[in-house]
């Protein structure tokens, strides 16, 4: 019998498996841990992570089907995933549907689809496909910088509208890729400083039009009335396009405000149910933490982090598993990164070896991002930690991606397989 279990083998990479399989264990148990207040509200304690469970499983389906589909079948789907991107991000700003304050997400066949997940596979097959067509010996052609921006900056733009986070971290793969890419230097170094003049706009933008007080927690009649309000006054076509790109200001200024404040605050100080409530709950659930953790399912923060099992689920791992526990998750992502690079190294062509490593700059710069917002070291986002937060689209759309990586791993044609075109010696 364990004769015939060794022999069995898996398609694709084995420690991308390895990766995949831990990370879906740790999120289905931390947040089973973590959903206490979903648990209150359903009454019903299986509920939250049974419905999460069943999402992983979906998304395992998902990734099967897609690493069963030969890499150079991805390219047929570029086009019809920036189009179909582009008009679901359109629909979103037009009529998706807000949380906490956000307009992110859309009703489609009675799921709620956040079209940014997938909007962001769609640019890094774009890009992955115009580096590879446009390589030369000396390095990318110089017009494949101006395709990618013609194909990428709208898509962000859209992004951004709703979610500035999200939107710089597709912008800085999509540098991160065009560098890989070899796209000329000097290119590289004009996007950069036009980044940094726009970026020093948008802040002061942020900054003057910004109110604090329109960031802090408001009840139901309150925000009902705040957009009655704006419904009046937006009859201006002009109006109504400055509120759709600047309404988030002053959340912005807020979170930006309450991050570089470096002033020492006394405990019986901190506001454990307003402003600053969630970094103050994530900030107590490490400190708590001991080193060794609580152990798995004792977090007691859990209980006030509101977003606990998604942006924050980080800081319920560090509190229950340690520093120990908190590090082991951060190795599983950078053992993803670098196995990733070593799959893309072994590949013949440029096409699949900058699609996976697109995809995997994607998933890691998010997560890095989620586990520095948890431990105070950015500003607060709403970023959850890929394949471990509990989520919908998300999770689904990230087996998908690492599904494509299998499917590299397994179906792309490797260096070592081309033939060897060196003269051989013919024997006497």
């Amino acid at each position: 019998m364990f004769d015939k279990l060794s022999r069995i083998k898996i398609k694709g990479d084995g420690i991308i498996w390895m990766v995949f399989f831990f990370l879906c264990i740790i999120s289905v148990l931390e947040v089973y841990s973590a959903s206490s207040a979903l648990t209150y509200k359903a009454g019903n304690y299986w509920k939250p992570v049974l419905y999460h469970t069943s999402l992983i499983l979906v998304g395992v389906g998902f990734m099967v089907l897609t690493m069963n589909i030969k890499c150079k079948y991805f390219k047929l789907v570029t086009p019809f995933a920036l189009l179909f991107s582009i008009l679901m991000l359109i629909a979103v700003l037009v009529m998706g549907q807000s949380t906490n304050g956000a307009q992110r997400w859309i009703g489609l066949f009675g799921i709620q689809f956040q079209p940014s997940e997938l909007a962001k596979g769609a640019v890094i097959l774009a890009e992955a496909q115009i580096l590879s067509a446009m390589q030369t010996i000396d390095g990318a052609d110089r017009r494949a910088f101006k395709y990618i921006l013609y194909v990428s900056l709208p898509i962000i733009c859209l992004i951004g509208m709703e979610n500035l986070s999200t939107a710089a971290l597709l912008f800085l793969t999509v540098i991160v890729m065009m560098f890989i890419g070899r796209v000329p230097k000097h290119q590289l170094g004009q996007l950069l400083g036009v980044l940094a003049v726009i970026g020093v706009f948008v802040i002061a933008m942020v900054w003057m039009i910004g109110d604090e007080e329109d960031a802090k927690p408001k009840d139901e009649e309150k925000l009902a009335m705040i957009e009655q309000v704006k419904d009046e006054t937006d009859a201006n076509i002009f109006m109504k396009a400055y509120n759709k790109v600047f309404h988030r200001a002053s959340t912005w200024k807020a979170r930006i405000m309450d991050f570089i404040d470096n002033r020492e605050i006394r405990p019986e100080d901190v506001d454990l149910e307003g402003k600053g409530a969630q970094k103050a709950h994530a900030a107590i659930a490490i400190a708590t933490s001991n080193v060794v953790g609580k152990g798995p399912g004792n977090s007691v923060e859990r209980d006030f982090l509101s977003q606990a099992f998604s942006d924050f689920i980080y800081a319920i791992i560090i509190e229950e598993m340690g520093i120990w526990g908190a590090a082991g998750v951060c190795l599983l992502y950078i053992i993803l990164l670098f196995r990733t690079a070593t799959i893309a190294n072994r590949c013949a062509n440029v096409f699949p070896a900058l699609l996976i490593i697109g995809i995997a700059l994607l998933l890691v710069t998010q997560a890095m991002f989620n586990m520095c917002v948890a431990v105070g070291l950015a500003p607060v986002t709403g970023q959850p930690l890929p394949l471990i937060s509990k989520g919908g689209t998300s999770t689904i759309v990230n087996c998908v991606y690492i599904g494509v990586i299998l499917s590299v791993s397994y179906t792309a044609k490797k260096k070592d397989d081309q033939p060897d075109m060196k003269p051989r010696r013919v024997a006497a």
